[in-house]
């Protein structure tokens, strides 16, 4: 396993990815507020060590599914910043060009399936890109995104269960971020940790800091490898927050503000810079703070320049056309 404190390259890696996530959702929340976006977003700002540290175990050609939560998960697997913004932005030169929004964000170039509005609805995916995978005798893995909410629905468990029987390459990751919605996960499983669903399936099951990268390396790395081998599937329980609410529209009247101020100050990118401060000097930690302010602006510039989604042509990836 690789130290990502200790490694200049993974640590400025790490960070720059975390830092750019933070600043695009940052971005994307204040311009919702000053209605320049419309429809809905779910942001992240919190869980931005889950997909830094997962994506980092990953290598070129493996599969990601996402979730409505998933500009992290878009951003740390290499998407174009300026296309996602686009796409938020409804305009045509957006990953779905300008039509899916937040919550439909896909990049086959980079292995990503796509974002998903359905709650769980990546898992099934996920398990057939496994299965793909394995039928083509091919040398990749795919990682299942998704939130606590989406363990106790129907789709999570026929995903999960068909790629523990038939041993397919693929790792499941629950970002449990202790709400689906406004319900706590508490309230929400009989279970102290959602790993212990791996148990009913033959599978292994972990849960580890969703706050540390190093942790969220670790965790999916093992189960990565273990998938390559041929060994199946894994489950990573990946602890985090979400300090701001479910979507857009959230009063957050079901938490209070002292439970948010507490996780805020177990700030991932905080801990991870302290964490890496023997490793980067502070100029080079402040370049990765930079680089991603610098990199969110370019994006906000080019997408608000390109032009609108048209209305024409909506139809288009609809219905098939007839020669």
């Amino acid at each position: 396993m690789m130290d990502l404190h200790k490694d200049a390259g993974a640590a400025t890696e790490i960070l720059r990815t975390m830092w750019t996530i933070r600043r695009f959702e940052e971005a994307v929340d204040d311009m919702f507020a000053r209605g320049l976006m419309h429809g809905t977003m779910h942001l992240s700002i919190g869980q931005e060590a889950v997909p830094a540290g997962a994506c980092h175990a990953l290598a070129e050609g493996d599969y990601i599914t996402s979730t409505h939560r998933g500009h992290g998960h878009c951003i740390a697997r290499g998407a174009r910043l300026d296309a996602m913004m686009a796409e938020l932005l409804a305009k045509e030169t957006g990953y779905c060009r300008g039509r899916g929004g937040s919550m439909h964000i896909a990049d086959v170039a980079t292995g990503n399936l796509g974002a998903n509005g359905i709650v769980a609805g990546g898992v099934p995916i996920a398990a057939g890109a496994g299965l793909a995978i394995r039928l083509r005798g091919q040398d990749r893995v795919a990682v299942s995104f998704f939130g606590d909410g989406a363990v106790n629905e129907g789709a999570w468990h026929e995903g999960v269960n068909l790629a523990a029987i038939w041993d397919l390459p693929v790792v499941f990751v629950c970002e449990n971020n202790q709400y689906g919605m406004s319900m706590s996960v508490g309230k929400a499983a009989k279970v102290e940790r959602l790993a212990e669903r791996a148990a009913a399936y033959g599978i292994p099951g972990s849960t580890v800091d969703g706050n540390d990268p190093q942790a969220v390396y670790d965790a999916v790395a093992e189960a990565v490898h273990r998938a390559r081998a041929g060994l199946g599937p894994s489950l990573v329980e990946a602890l985090t927050y979400r300090w701001k609410g479910h979507s857009k529209s959230d009063k957050n009247l079901y938490r209070t503000r002292e439970e948010i101020e507490g996780w805020r100050e177990r700030d991932p990118i905080t801990r991870f810079e302290r964490a890496v401060a023997g490793t980067l000097t502070d100029s080079e930690i402040a370049g990765c703070r930079e680089q991603a302010r610098d990199r969110v602006r370019a994006a906000i510039r080019t997408a608000h320049a390109a032009p609108d989604a048209e209305a024409a042509t909506l139809t288009d990836a609809v219905y098939a056309r007839s020669e």
